[in-house]
């Protein structure tokens, strides 16, 4: 056993001295790193007009070529840097030989503007130039990005800062952009059809024997019930660290982008998930970070030591490192399969001690939407104390799956597999549901939605953003939750909503079909409808056991999370497995906008709708 579980240790790594001092061979590659790293800011592009050109190019990464899609020749594209109430018109040539297009993401700009092609604009198209121009309505941090198939993938993407106007609230002596993404040597194209044709394709930390013997996986019971159901609980993310490279500014983990800093300086980052499909957990191990915007608005000063920033999702945070040496800025991939990394430091060449990948998470069974009123099942949930009683039914419950009447539908005797619902007794059926038990296989499963093979049961979601996020429960230290968010102004709007919507995020991971209400967007043309100027409270509900962070154009959204006219206000969130989350959405633009997962594969896939608002006076 010992020999089992040195292996295992030695697989995951070991932190680097500061001097790169004693590596030894069976460090991971990125890990055996001593450069001195790159200290090279982004370029930056600012004014009134801005040109900017899409082509294909090459990048290096940690030593290796790969093919890419840049802006201006450059990966991350450059920084936009704008101020608030300035005009500005961004000319875009695409020298590719396919259509492209540039949305601006969290920008509040008109509708022709917004850069989604077959919704706001054409597109644009090979070898031609399209001229955005808006006004700046904000400040904060930002980021640009391809609506145009899979190209953000291949490094089309950039930051935008904007300044205010007037005096920034947050003070600072110096800051630094940093775009976390994600980038691989296999084609999107190629990337998407593995995801399609093998569910976890990219899922290299499957449990094994060798992790049951050690203690480290889940017990042999709860895998037997997990087998039974076709799902496997390491599967938290479809892209790993084994079809991707997680960078720093188009930089490796051994290509150690640098930024530096002198001791008592209050640094603030300017953090953005520019990333296809990773969510990643942030911290800088030994500083703590204090939390001042998040999706580019201002929030009162919370200090974390780590926080979870997914897809799309900005993050401004000061640090206020106060000794001589150099620190590690860790941004770790969601189900720990790799990170990115970069140094913060007083002078160049200097090298921070690089922690281990700590131990990849295991989905439970409020993942999946089953928390029995706010518990875990038992020993399916890491074995939280539940009533041997419970988890006895909640056992049979997993192995059979049969008939129970859900309003005036009445539910058919189903079973998949060894599964029957008949056999929970003792548990309200009424009351509770298994999640999106289409996840895997279960395409006959009574469903409230059926639309283009993917059924879906009702789940009983919980609210989730105090939920620091996957793995993240139990490390020992402060991580932040949406519910430590407050916006730093009063609401712009106080209103209370006229009326509600529930949408159902629904999905089969087996087959790699995602969906709104059960309905892909290549399957409909009705749009998520509202009348200009009202008031609506929007609930997301996701019935998968996976997470997604949801993104809507053209509008900013106030969670509902108990702190009244100080509510945070933002553009996109993740909708934690089994969870759900609510918002409240004043429709102020008039429009169709985009509204998608921002997981890049899912929104191929079908995870997208129009969001239309439309003039007072018409139905909406």
């Amino acid at each position: 056993m010992n020999s089992i579980i040195d292996r295992r240790q030695l697989l995951r790594g070991a932190s680097i001295g500061a001097a790169g001092v004693g590596l030894i061979a069976w460090l991971p590659a990125w890990a055996q790193s001593v450069s001195p790293g790159i200290v090279a800011p982004l370029p930056t592009v600012a004014g009134d007009t801005i040109a900017l050109r899409i082509a294909r190019q090459t990048m290096m990464i940690d030593g290796h070529r790969s093919n890419a899609i840049g802006l201006n020749g450059v990966v991350p594209g450059p920084l936009i840097r704008l101020r608030e109430g300035q005009t500005v018109r961004l000319s875009v040539t695409n020298d590719l030989d396919e259509d492209s297009s540039i949305h601006w993401h969290g920008l509040l700009v008109p509708m022709q503007y917004d850069g989604v092609p077959g919704i706001s604009f054409p597109g644009i198209k090979p070898r031609s130039t399209f001229d955005y121009e808006f006004a700046i309505r904000q400040a904060g941090t930002y980021w640009y990005h391809s609506h145009s198939g899979l190209q953000e993938q291949l490094g089309h993407y950039g930051p935008i800062v904007i300044d205010p106007a007037g005096v920034d609230p947050i003070g600072y002596d110096r800051e630094h952009v940093i775009v976390l993404s994600d980038h691989s040597q296999e084609s999107p194209d190629v990337i998407f059809r593995h995801m399609k044709l093998m569910s976890g394709y990219y899922n290299r930390q499957k449990q094994t024997l060798s992790g049951l013997i050690a203690g480290d996986d889940q017990k042999a019971a709860e895998r037997l019930k997990w087998g039974g159901m076709r799902m496997e609980p390491t599967d938290i993310a479809d892209g790993t660290g084994a079809a991707y490279t997680y960078l720093v500014n188009g930089h490796g983990p051994r290509d150690n982008w640098t930024a530096l800093f002198t001791p008592g300086e209050r640094v603030r980052l300017r953090i953005i998930n520019a990333s296809s499909m990773t969510t990643f957990n942030v911290r800088i191990p030994g500083l703590p970070l204090t939390i001042v915007q998040a999706d580019g608005l201002n929030v009162k000063p919370v200090s974390v030591d780590e926080f979870q920033i997914g897809v799309a999702e900005t993050y401004d945070a000061i640090v206020v490192p106060t000794e001589d040496r150099a620190l590690t800025l860790v941004g770790e991939s969601v189900d720990r399969s790799g990170m990115a990394r970069a140094t913060l430091s007083p002078r160049a060449g200097m090298v921070a001690p690089v922690p281990a990948l700590r131990d990849r998470p295991l989905a439970t069974m409020t993942d999946m939407g089953m928390n029995m009123g706010g518990m875990a099942m038992g020993g399916m949930a890491g074995d939280r104390g539940i009533d041997p009683t419970a988890e006895q039914n909640a056992s049979a419950a997993l192995a059979t799956v049969a008939a129970a009447p859900m309003g005036d539908m009445a539910m058919p005797a189903m079973k998949q597999g060894a599964m029957d619902m008949g056999a929970m007794a003792g548990i309200d059926h009424g009351g509770m549901a298994m999640g999106e038990m289409s996840m895997r296989d279960f395409d006959h499963a009574p469903g409230v939605k059926k639309s283009a093979g993917v059924a879906t049961i009702a789940a009983m979601p919980a609210d989730r953003t105090d939920y620091p996020g996957q793995g993240l429960e139990d490390v020992g230290h402060r991580v932040l939750t949406y519910r430590d968010l407050i916006a730093l102004d009063v609401n712009p709007d106080v209103r209370a909503p006229s009326r509600t919507l529930d949408i159902h995020l629904t999905g089969n991971m087996e087959r790699f079909m995602w969906s709104f209400d059960g309905v892909k967007m290549s399957d409909t043309m009705e749009p998520f409808a509202f009348t200009e100027g009202e008031r609506v409270r929007v609930t997301l509900i996701n019935d998968t056991m996976m997470a997604h962070p949801i993104h809507l154009h053209g509008h900013f959204f106030e969670l509902v999370t108990g702190h009244g006219d100080h509510a945070p206000r933002k553009h996109t969130v993740i909708v934690q497995p089994g969870g759900k989350v609510t918002w409240d959405l004043t429709a102020d633009a008039v429009g169709d906008w985009a509204f998608h997962c921002h997981l890049l594969y899912h929104m191929h896939a079908g995870m997208m709708r129009t969001v239309s608002v439309r003039p007072k006076g018409k139905a909406a």
